[in-house]
């Protein structure tokens, strides 16, 4: 109460906020008659002298109002777009690294323009992130017109440029792209072996359009680049064929948290079944050596329970495509983990392909994490602002609209049935067509897109449908949805990126209905008659109400909605809204519609009849936000665990790049090799131990195998006085001479370059196979809570272990292959580690149903633990960027990955 009071006296922080920045714009457009003033080439020198001004030390803070002002002039002569005072204001937003909330149609793609073009100036490169390569290409080109006016370079990255393109593409001063290529870009790059075959350059700011839909809803699922494992296509074909011989009762299913398990009745029928088909040969089903089993008979039971095509997935050309949940595209190239997708191409009976392995991984938390600034933009992030801070450290600022909102919005209607539903639906689009108003009917699947439409053909209602089917003509068909009497059936709209404007799109009429005409004077009269048409049909439009959108069911998200509802009542036109719900649709029944349906029964509600009362909205918002609390914790729990591997990540990548720009790493190779032979005398020769005690045996075998040297230890161990410091220093110095030979025998720069060939593979496939452990760990680290153990914690313990032990193996197997190697090649440019073959990117759709942990364990020290010695300063006083060959920092005079960088 006390809070409301203060609200209205003081206003709230965002009002508190915005009245800052119209302070800031008042100094921009103070600007605007002397920049108008300007030539083009005076204006185009801008340029140049706003970088002099950060050269001699200026902030982009100070020359922020000279920059805004000089895009907003160029827009003016370039595209015939004026910034207006609210777009001002969010390009501000932006620049300060916050999330700028707009209406759909208050014109994001242009405020972009204005702290793109100021953090562009230094030339250290700019990212514009996008849904989609329509986009990514259409944005590119339409503001690439202002940027190059000013001097600026522009490139796009999408899909199917090769690495060269993409590199020019990304020295570009301001580079657009999808969040997809930009993080595959990241991890193949960090597969390369050369620096110089690296295609992006150090991050520096990042603008991502339709951010909720970027950093939210596709932030429950990780990139990942695979490369081929093991065939195992039949045993999916066999496996499948158990599936539809169980029944309902054989299982326990929970659509809440998308799992399913077999009851102990589906688990010995299942068995039954696996023994008659000869695949269980010996034991029960969870015997250890039929772990292969389980694993297949889970997931196809998973792909027949829980997964619809035309909802989750589709099969086209002999494919199964995943459809995003979200924007209701398809997912090409995308495959979900673990065999899931194997078990539904098996379900649908198309071609079964390989099945992968993990080379690289990363979530779209910690890629963007990676840019030391961030910003985004979207037209719905306030009801996730509690996770855009929590996760991204990003504060959203709720922007006023240009002109004030006209549009309707209607309580709920509530039927009994879905098909009481679709014909309620289907009155109201005739009553709309009748006076000539425009509907967009949003719906949540393909199959509930297409069984309205079959609808709309039996009524005889002309329509357009935009879903994953149509994918092609989406701009085209969105582009026109706003003429007079128009109806457009769309999966999904959020994120389309394609504004409906009343009266339809005259610059798409323009390029599809004047494609072939060349006369310029024939193009000039038909444009001023299609330009005279869309003028009469926008008044037509705006007298019959605007365009009004129909929801056929509430989204498990509210923002999903908002943008739904967001399409009508652009720049001050009038528009209306209203949601058709049913106690059939996904979200009424997974949050007890049964309750609801006889309570509605016994009140008397009538078939055709609906219940609307605000209640029900304040119902089903609270069931929405609850759907949001849960997902909310799934991309928490999917960071917490990642965050344990990115931590990893980061080493192994940082030693690469240190591996590739270091012109020899003679000096960590022979690092590698002490700390061998000191682990080898260590395990032989225990500390304080007796002399009769030491397992000369052992370490001479040892040394044998590793470093390919016949010692004379056990006549060292007869030595009077000797101890194990000094049999080490003479292992050390045999392997030193050895590999010194080789050198010399060879020649100094082959050996070199060998070196580095084969540490960089040998990192590599150490890497690879150290994922592929950790997914093995992470399937089943759930299951210690039945032990009364935290699985983060477990899991956080035993990556950990597995870290150290893959860093040991991989110094042990490098002094090992080179103790070895024998070379016979001439020219050390020759020894070129060669890429993995096959090499798949995908983004793992089916990680989103990891179950979320209530307990939100604090991290340990970290994987990448800086311990420093009593006698010098803290960690945190040493620059984490100093390469670990080098001296550290602190003045212990030991190596940095000795020291403060050492690996804990």
């Amino acid at each position: 109460m006390f809070g409301a009071i203060a609200r209205k006296i003081f206003g709230t922080a965002n009002d508190r906020t915005v009245k800052a920045l119209l302070r800031q714009v008042e100094v921009i457009n103070a600007l605007e008659p002397s920049v108008a003033g300007l030539s083009d080439d005076e204006l185009r020198a801008r340029t140049d002298w706003l970088r002099e001004r950060l050269e001699k030390g200026e902030t982009l803070d100070d020359i922020l109002p000279d920059a805004f002002a000089t895009v907003r002039e160029a827009a003016k002569r370039v595209l015939g777009q004026r910034h207006f005072d609210v777009q001002l204001m969010g390009g501000i937003v932006l620049h300060q690294g916050k999330i700028a909330e707009m209406r759909t149609g208050e014109g994001k793609t242009l405020v972009a323009t204005l702290p793109v073009y100021l953090n562009a100036v230094g030339r250290k490169g700019v990212h514009v992130v996008t849904v989609n390569d329509y986009l990514a290409k259409r944005d590119s080109g339409w503001m690439g017109k202002v940027y190059n006016f000013l001097g600026l370079s522009v490139g796009c990255i999408v899909h199917g440029l090769d690495d060269f393109e993409r590199k020019m593409a990304y020295q570009a001063d301001i580079t657009y792209g999808t969040n997809n290529e930009y993080g595959f870009d990241y991890l193949r790059d960090n597969m390369k072996f050369r620096l110089d075959d690296m295609v992006q350059r150090p991050f520096n700011f990042a603008i991502v359009d339709e951010v909720d839909s970027i950093l939210i809803d596709e932030a429950r699922t990780p990139l990942i680049i695979s490369g081929p494992s093991t065939d195992g296509s039949e045993l999916y074909i066999a496996v499948n064929r158990v599936i539809p011989r169980l029944e309902p009762e054989d299982y326990d299913k929970d659509e809440k948290v998308r799992a399913v398990s077999l009851t102990e009745v589906g688990t010995e029928k299942v068995e039954q079944i696996l023994r008659d088909m000869g695949l269980l040969t010996e034991g029960n089903l969870y015997d250890i050596q039929n772990v292969s089993l389980v694993h297949h008979a889970n997931q196809a039971l998973r792909a027949h329970t829980l997964f619809q095509r035309d909802k989750d997935y589709i099969v086209k050309d002999d494919k199964v495509i995943i459809i995003d949940e979200f924007t209701g595209r398809m997912m090409e190239g995308r495959r979900y983990s673990e065999g899931l997708h194997q078990a539904l191409e098996a379900k649908e009976g198309v071609t079964i392909q390989r099945e992968n392995q993990t080379l690289a991984s990363i979530t779209f938390q910690n890629y963007f994490r990676l840019y030391p600034r961030l910003s985004g933009m979207t037209g719905t992030a306030m009801t996730e602002a509690n996770e855009f801070s929590e996760i991204y450290g990003l504060d959203v600022v709720e922007m006023p609209t240009n002109v004030g909102v006209q549009r309707k919005d209607f309580d709920d209607e509530v039927y009994r049935t879905g098909k009481e539903k679709y014909e309620a639906i289907a009155v109201l689009v005739e009553e709309c067509r009748a006076r000539g108003q425009p509907i967009l009917v949003g719906t949540v699947s393909i199959e509930k897109s297409e069984v309205l439409s079959e609808l709309l053909k039996r009524k005889n209602i002309p329509h357009a449908v935009l879903n994953a089917r149509y994918h092609e003509q989406e701009a085209q068909i969105i582009s026109q949805a706003g003429r007079p009497g128009a109806v457009t059936i769309a999966t999904n709209m959020a994120g389309r990126g394609t504004d409906i404007q009343l009266g339809g799109n005259l610059d798409m009429r323009l390029a599809v209905e004047l494609a072939d005409v060349q006369d310029p004077a024939e193009r000039e009269r038909l444009t001023a008659g299609i330009q005279a048409e869309i003028a009469r049909d926008k008044e037509v439009v705006k007298q019959a109400g605007g365009l009004f959108v129909i929801g056929t069911e509430r989204h498990e998200s509210r923002r999903i909605d908002n943008q739904l509802r967001g399409r009508s009542g652009r720049q001050g036109d009038p528009g209306a809204s209203k949601f058709f719900l049913s106690l059939d649709d996904d979200l009424m029944r997974i949050f007890g519609s049964e309750r609801m349906d006889g309570m509605l029964q016994r009140l008397g509600l009538k078939e055709g009849e609906a219940i609307v009362h605000s209640w029900i909205n304040k119902a089903l918002e609270k069931a929405q936000q609850k759907v949001e609390a849960h997902n909310f914790e799934i991309r928490k729990n999917l960071l917490k665990y990642d965050n344990v591997m990115n931590d990893q990540r980061k080493v192994v990548y940082e030693q690469r790049r240190e591996i590739m720009d270091a012109p020899e790493i003679a000096g960590t190779i022979e690092d590698m090799r002490h700390e061998v032979i000191e682990e080898m005398v260590k395990k032989a020769i225990p500390a304080n131990a007796y002399a009769e005690q030491w397992n000369i045996d052992s370490l001479h075998e040892e040394i044998r195998r590793v470093l390919n040297l016949d010692l004379p230890v056990h006549e060292w161990a007869k030595e009077d006085g000797i101890a194990e410091a000094e049999i080490e220093e003479r292992v050390r110095r045999a392997a030193d001479e050895k590999m010194a030979g080789k050198a010399a025998n060879y020649g100094p720069d082959l050996m070199r370059a060998a070196e580095k060939s084969l540490l960089l593979q040998l990192l590599d496939q150490a890497w690879k196979d150290h994922l592929l452990h950790l997914d093995h760990l992470r399937q089943g680290i759930n299951l210690r809570a039945y032990a009364q153990r935290d699985p983060l914690n477990e899991y956080k313990r035993e990556a950990f272990e597995m870290f150290e032990g893959m860093l040991s193996h991989l110094r042990e197997t490098v002094t090992t292959v080179l103790s070895y190697v024998e070379m016979r090649m001439d020219h050390p440019e020759d020894i070129e580690p060669q890429p993995v073959q096959g090499i798949e990117t995908r983004q793992d759709p089916a990680l989103a149903t990891a179950d979320a942990l209530a307990d939100d364990a604090p991290l340990p020290d970290g994987m990448v633990r800086r311990v420093a010695p009593a006698t010098v300063g803290s960690a945190d006083e040493i620059d984490p960027r100093t390469p670990r060959n080098a001296l550290c920092p602190c003045g212990s005079g030991k190596k940095y990955k000795h020291c403060h960088g050492r690996v804990a």
